[in-house]
């Protein structure tokens, strides 16, 4: 490297050392002399990096060397990154390159709060939607939008991550829908738990749980969402009478919370026509209680909650009516 590109070197980490601090929020210059510049970015606890950039041989005249460093922060997306950052420094060739190359990476984390679970994105294109279903980011607002379909079934998703994430718990609603009013209910319910109870410690900490730590939400609540309810009750049947326990078409879907046809989901997650459950959790046997046909998990329902003895002993009662009405009815004829 010849003199004068070492004296533009020299001028360069000059600037750097005065102005990178000032103009670079969050940042901590932790080397810079000619071999590297390192800085350490932190926005917060799990947007944070560190930018190591090479001068070239060649430098200024090509483009500085980037390479990014994360333990929070997923490869594919520092991967990405330096491919962008290097691109910066290429249309300002023949200039200094590293407050720009930094700048320019600080405004990427600064613009993309989503890039904190990028990797969980990743996932949910690679492995839980297909070419039906369509997913938008929003940067701006922070929002994963999902619009899932399951033959005339379809729900649209809005997941709203903080700054904070996954510390924070994120928020998730649905804009449009056509399922049962029901269904969605529980649906999202239960995937606020999920969400909760990844940033929350349980009420009962078992002695040799290791201490709570927050986890990732979003690929939990994708799986349980897409995967285990949008993509799998369309096509369910009720495993009492093995017909499809929802209507083929959205705009037959029963209401009325009590005509035999309406859709009822249990606690094991399946769903039965509500004459159907009522007519087997009436019917033998009772001990230990009603199993699931399909899964053999107690069945437990807000509409059902009378104990196998009390069922069993009504059961009872009902068939020794029954049997004096025939005995009546053999009478008379």
């Amino acid at each position: 490297m010849s003199a004068q590109k070492m004296d533009f070197i020299q001028q360069e980490l000059l600037e750097v050392k005065k102005k990178c601090q000032q103009q670079i929020e969050g940042s901590e210059l932790v080397a810079c002399v000619p071999v590297i510049v390192r800085v350490h970015m932190i926005k917060t606890k799990h947007k944070q990096l560190t930018v190591c950039l090479q001068f070239s041989k060649k430098y200024p005249d090509t483009p500085i060397v980037v390479e990014l460093k994360s333990k929070t922060l997923s490869d594919n997306l520092l991967n990405g990154l330096e491919r962008m950052a290097e691109n910066e420094a290429k249309k300002i060739l023949g200039q200094q390159q590293v407050l720009p190359v930094l700048k320019f990476i600080r405004n990427f984390i600064d613009e993309n709060p989503l890039c904190v679970c990028s990797e969980e994105i990743r996932f949910i294109k690679r492995d839980l939607i297909s070419d039906c279903d369509d997913l938008k980011l929003k940067q701006k607002t922070s929002q994963i939008l999902l619009k899932t379909v399951q033959d005339q079934y379809y729900m649209n998703l809005r997941i709203t991550v903080p700054d904070k994430y996954p510390i924070e718990q994120v928020s998730i609603d649905t804009s449009d829908h056509n399922w049962p009013e029901l269904l969605k209910t529980n649906f999202l319910s239960q995937a606020v738990e999920i969400s909760r109870q990844c940033v929350q410690p349980p009420l009962k900490r078992k002695p040799k749980d290791p201490p709570f730590e927050p986890k990732p939400a979003i690929r939990p609540i994708c799986e349980f969402l897409i995967r285990d309810c949008i993509k799998k009750y369309p096509r369910q049947t009720c495993p009492v009478c093995n017909e499809r326990a929802l209507s083929e078409n959205p705009k037959d879907i029963v209401t009325q919370p009590f005509d035999a046809k309406f859709v009822e989901r249990v606690y094991c997650g399946h769903l039965f026509h509500h004459g159907c459950l009522d007519q087997y959790l009436k019917t033998p046997p009772f001990t230990g209680g009603k199993k699931c046909p399909s899964c053999g998990l107690r069945i437990y329902h807000n509409k059902w909650k009378v104990t196998p003895e009390l069922a069993e002993a009504r059961w009872a009662h009902q068939e020794a009516r029954k049997r004096e009405l025939d005995e009546v009815v053999d009478f008379l004829e």
